[in-house]
């Protein structure tokens, strides 16, 4: 659960936003969305090496 001190005299608006920036690095929607489809493991790992590969082009040419 999460859980966001509110201070006297915060307004309401300064901590949903807080509220929503806990929300997005915990990765509770990230993992919801995930979670309403199924993904093969073949292809779950396919995704995983095409990003690799994709990073380490980005690394490579930060290097050169």
């Amino acid at each position: 659960m999460i859980i966001v001190p509110i201070k006297e005299g915060e307004s309401i608006d300064k901590a949903l936003k807080k509220l929503k920036r806990k929300f997005e690095k915990t990765g509770v929607v990230k993992e919801l969305r995930e979670r309403q489809k199924f993904t093969k493991p073949s292809v779950v790992r396919r995704e995983e090496r095409l990003k690799a590969i994709y990073i380490q082009h980005l690394q490579e040419g930060l290097e050169a």
